[in-house]
């Protein structure tokens, strides 16, 4: 089979950006033929369509001057990306492509050569784009739907993607042409990693049987197991506000018994939060951003993980990361979360927001003894062996990809009952 695999850029940004590169390892070892068509930057790693990938462009900064007008066109529809995908497409001869994120970069356009192409397409959502058109159901760092029922006007009243009326604008009116000139009919399934938001996306009005769940997954035999209980607790990932960082400290601060945090990671809250430790003299190391054999060495140094969330997690890797180690996890009953951890086994859930719960949690661990500890970190080993492995994920990808072939072998614009089913792609809710 040859897979045209499509996000908006080609290195590791990210969660999607690891997802994506581990998809085209799988399927590479499988034999099948994969390609990238993504948008230039210079980040990227070698591809071989990278002179066909449209012009680099910034998004971080949208105003009103002719600059700023062309970039806001590239983010909506991009006529350039729809260029160049024309070409790859015509080259490499897809049998299927597989979106990850194309949304304010590849954009809408893409799927419109897609389907003008007559190439079966697969969408895995990452985030909450479908509905939100800030990404993250957040507003101002707090849950929010406001938008439901397609009020995406509700994301420029309150500017709530990048306190901007103009980004939030140009974002939700994004979204809104996605919804209302149904450009994502070309999407034969949508993948969900988590439930949770397959779940949500249907509650919005999405049909399920376009929405099938398939977990990430993580490659444990390139990790090695460690169940000798670590020396701190470790939080890893960006330091902003839905984060809950700030309630980890909070809890660090009323422990009964002595230990350390470390954090990994960086972000906009991360001169406050070091100001609030050092003011509450709290034992916390900020390590910064880590690079991959640094991360691994925290992890494996760490009792355990701890995943204070504030927001709609869809099914975060650093949960599987500390599971692969062996390190049980204390993460926010929220989102997407609970699927992955089942309380007692792995590690415990705390109420979202609630220091005085996750202290109460984080104390729990620390009276274990130390082989009810390592009972949680192999409790932990062997979920990834059963649930998140590659073999599981891949067989998942392939029963989508034939489903969808099979669709447009029949010409069917509509799926016909449930596409997955079995134990490698759940498609109904549990």
């Amino acid at each position: 089979m040859r897979v045209l695999f499509l996000n908006n850029c080609f290195y590791l940004r990210g969660g999607a950006e690891r997802v994506l590169f581990e998809e085209m390892r799988l399927l590479k070892q499988a034999g099948h033929e994969v390609a990238i068509y993504s948008r230039a930057n210079s980040k990227n790693e070698e591809s071989e369509y990278r002179e066909l990938f449209p012009p680099e462009i910034e998004t971080e900064r949208v105003a009103f001057n002719a600059k700023a007008l062309s970039t806001v066109r590239e983010i909506i529809y991009s006529a350039d990306a729809r260029r160049g995908l024309r070409e790859v497409i015509g080259r490499f001869k897809p049998d299927i492509a597989h979106a990850h994120n194309i949304y304010g970069r590849l954009s809408l356009s893409v799927l419109d050569e897609l389907k003008v192409r007559g190439v079966p397409t697969i969408m895995t959502l990452h985030d909450y784009k479908l509905i939100c058109p800030s990404y993250l159901m957040l507003n101002h760092g707090r849950v929010c739907e406001k938008c439901k029922a397609n009020r995406f006007y509700h994301a420029v009243a309150t500017k709530c993607h990048k306190d901007s009326y103009l980004a939030s604008m140009v974002y939700g009116f994004e979204t809104w042409m996605g919804v209302f000139l149904k450009k994502h009919d070309q999407v034969s399934y949508f993948i969900s990693p988590s439930l949770f938001l397959r779940n949500k996306v249907m509650e919005f009005g999405w049909d399920g049987d376009r929405v099938v769940h398939v977990r990430n997954f993580i490659d444990g035999s390139s990790v090695g197991f460690c169940d000798e209980p670590g020396r701190y607790l470790l939080y890893m990932g960006r330091l902003s506000r839905e984060k809950g960082v700030r309630i980890l400290l909070s809890a660090m601060k009323g422990l009964s018994s002595a230990t350390s945090l470390k954090i990994a990671g960086d972000g906009p809250e991360r001169r406050d939060l070091e100001d609030l430790a050092r003011r509450e003299d709290l034992d916390v190391e900020f390590a910064g951003h880590l690079a991959d054999g640094e991360l691994a060495s925290a992890v494996s140094g760490a009792m355990a993980l701890i995943v204070p969330s504030e927001c709609y997690e869809n099914a975060p890797l650093s949960v599987l990361e500390a599971f692969a180690f062996g390190k049980p996890v204390i993460g926010a009953r929220i989102g997407g979360i609970p699927e992955m951890i089942e309380d007692g086994t792995e590690g415990y859930l705390f109420e979202p927001g609630n220091a005085s719960d996750l202290r109460k949690k984080i104390e729990q661990l620390l009276g274990e003894s130390e082989g009810r500890q390592r009972g949680m970190g192999k409790a932990a080993r062997t979920k990834i062996a059963t649930l998140y492995n590659e073999q599981l994920h891949y067989e998942g990808l392939m029963e989508v990809y034939e489903n969808a072939l099979s669709r447009k072998s029949k010409g069917r614009k509509e799926p016909e009952g449930p596409p997955v089913s079995g134990p490698r792609a759940d498609h109904a809710l549990k």
